[in-house]
Order: structure tokens, then C-alpha cells, then sequence
């Protein structure tokens, strides 16, 4: 399965493509000592654009089909219930991963509209720049959400907290180890004073059929 997104704006165009395999003839012709390839000092007309491929493992299935209604974020509807479909052939990854509370799940926004520099979030209702949120309108589709994880049977991981569309295209999964991804901050920017409890997405984000 092949997804492709690609996002213009004035002077700039990124793209990403989701597909499996890579040529071997993308890379730059400089290895480092390890023998991989090196972009450090490639120029950075040869970087900006270049396709990057993923293949998913797996989908997600939500309660939700559609982003009307959706949770905006994992915490703020914990109980919401889900599954995640591993494909057979990354089934040995999953060893070990029953013995962690939480995990990460990186997937795509395969029906986020097209690409935004500047948006609205949902929190807030001033602009914002895109980075600056979590909003799916991203030039490269990919989310993450820290979700708690119920139980694996076979290759089907029981989740809950779940904040994607039924049928998400799943890239990764990662432990989630709080010495790894909890950090004490004091600034937290315009969403100092919002809270995504109870909050539910509208069809801003969605692309248009």
C-alpha cells in the first residue's frame, strides 16, 4: 500500500512519500566510517524535498471514522478504546513489549488535508505556525500519541487514549520509558493557560472529498 502527500507554498514544495523501498542511487556519494551514507555536507538544495520512504507495519482501529467528534489528544479521552493491527511479518518485534505501561504509536494522517504554514488550532483561536501546534495539516502527515497500552493477543495490542481515525496507517511503536520522555518545563507558550479535556475535533484539518 502507497501513500503519497506533498504540500506547495510559494518558493517551497515538500513532499513525502510512504512506499517501500529505496534507490539506491538517492544517496549522496560520501560515506561516513561506518560506511552509510552521509548528508551533512550535501547542499541544501539536495536535501530540501527529497523523498523520504516509509513503510507502514500496521493500521489503527478507533471508534472514530471520521475527525468530527475525535479526541484532539490522547490525554484528554483516556478511556477511549482501540486496537492496533500488526502486519504478520513484524510480529517478532512486538517481544518484550507487553512488560511497558504506555507506548508510542507514530502513524499517518492519511486524511489530514493538504499541507499549512499558519493555522488555527483547535485551543486557541489565533493563528499559529504549524510547528508551533499539533495540528495534522503538517508538510510531512505524521503523528504520535502516547497511548496505554491493555494487553497484546497475537499480533493485536489493546490501547486506550486513542486520538486517530479507524484504519491510520501505523509507521513505528516505541516504549514509552518516563526517564526518557518526561521533562519538568516552566514554559509551555500559547497553551499555557488550555487544556485538550473534553475537547473534540472539527473537520478543519480533514481533506475535502
Amino acid at each position: 500500500m502507497v501513500f503519497h502527500c506533498s504540500a506547495t507554498f510559494k518558493n517551497y514544495k515538500a513532499s513525502s512519500t510512504i512506499k517501500t523501498g529505496v534507490s539506491p542511487t538517492s544517496f549522496p556519494r560520501r560515506l561516513t566510517s561506518g560506511g552509510l551514507p552521509s548528508f551533512a555536507d550535501s547542499p541544501i538544495d539536495y536535501i530540501r524535498g527529497m523523498p523520504i520512504s516509509l513503510s507502514a507495519i500496521g493500521r489503527i482501529h478507533t471508534p472514530y471514522a471520521q475527525a468530527q467528534g475525535t479526541p484532539i489528544q490522547s490525554s484528554g479521552n483516556e478511556d477511549s478504546q482501540g486496537t492496533v493491527e500488526i502486519f504478520a511479518e513484524f510480529a517478532e518485534g512486538l517481544k518484550d513489549l507487553e512488560g511497558f505501561e504506555r507506548i508510542w504509536l507514530l502513524y499517518s494522517f492519511d486524511r489530514a488535508s493538504e499541507a499549512r504554514l499558519i493555522v488555527k488550532p483547535y485551543l486557541d483561536p489565533k493563528p499559529r505556525g504549524i510547528f508551533a501546534t499539533r495540528a495534522p495539516a503538517r508538510p510531512n502527515h505524521i503523528g504520535i500519541s502516547a497511548v496505554r497500552l491493555l494487553g497484546i493477543e497475537g499480533t493485536v495490542l489493546r490501547v486506550a487514549g486513542v486520538d486517530m481515525l479507524d484504519g491510520t496507517p501505523l509507521l513505528d511503536i516505541k516504549p514509552y520509558v518516563p526517564a526518557f520522555d518526561h521533562f519538568p518545563v516552566t514554559r509551555v507558550g500559547w497553551y499555557k493557560d488550555s487544556s485538550p479535556a473534553g475537547v473534540v475535533a472539527d473537520d478543519r484539518f480533514e481533506k475535502q472529498k
